[in-house]
């Protein structure tokens, strides 16, 4: 298939678990190695918000046991799905670009898209290591300015386009959408098509890659199927919040 020259540049922001992964990693990693319901309380704060992912991030990989090699085999016996493979070779052969943007734990997805046969794809996310003896997470992308998430997703839509990148976000869960604020075309499944909806942005609902490809081959035969350019305002980090917010500690 060949791209119209009237396409604009195309990037995917893609979400890891719910969306690529069948399952939220870090809840399953949760039930399997956390000692208490405690990480519940902290996941029902997020919930409400009132916590950010880098702080509950933070306080959960303190649960997970020293043996790093239980935790890996624990994370590759989740499903995915698979219909992405062929979503990554059509999105390749029309010169569109794919970014993997996941707030977790990080340390499983490059390998799990390694066993789909995908290697080579970005990723942005943070980095759990047990260079320590013991589990430890950082945030190389996360905002320096806002603590909320572990990963900043926004700021990566914002990164592509100033690129000049028509941004497409496909995900599912609550850090999803501060990207899809400033996506140019969400694909959503729930909860995150409840929070497009409740303000009014436009978002299409899906439930495998197939439905992503189908469009991309829609757009790439008729470029006046592309949404127009989002103008969306901020709706969180500093210029919301200001400069190190306490919302996010």
């Amino acid at each position: 298939m060949t791209a119209s020259p009237s396409l604009p540049p195309l990037t995917f922001l893609v979400d890891y678990d719910g969306t690529i992964c069948l399952t939220q990693v870090v809840d399953e990693l949760m039930v399997e190695f956390a000692p208490s319901d405690e990480w519940l309380r902290l996941d029902a704060m997020y919930d409400r918000g009132e916590i950010g992912s880098r702080s509950e991030l933070a306080q959960l990989v303190a649960w997970l046991p020293a043996e790093r090699e239980r935790v890996v085999a624990a994370a590759a016996e989740q499903p995915h799905d698979e219909t992405f493979i062929g979503f990554v070779t059509l999105a390749s052969s029309v010169g569109a670009e794919i970014e993997i943007v996941s707030d977790g734990y990080g340390f499983y997805v490059e390998p799990a898209l390694a066993r789909l046969g995908l290697t080579g794809l970005p990723i942005a996310t943070a980095e759990t290591s047990w260079a320590t003896g013991r589990a430890e997470i950082r945030f190389p992308f996360g905002h320096p300015d806002c603590h909320l998430c572990g990963t900043c997703k926004r700021n990566r839509v914002l990164h592509h386009r100033a690129r000049g990148r028509h941004v497409i976000l496909v995900g599912d869960g609550t850090s999803d959408r501060y990207a899809a604020a400033h996506a140019d075309s969400i694909f959503a499944k729930a909860p995150l098509s409840d929070w497009c909806a409740g303000a009014g942005w436009a978002y299409r609902p899906w439930s495998t890659f197939d439905e992503v490809s189908a469009w991309l081959a829609g757009v790439v035969e008729d470029p006046s199927r592309l949404d127009p350019p989002s103008d969306r305002g901020f709706i969180c980090g500093p210029e919301v919040w200001g400069s190190a917010q306490a919302q996010g500690s």
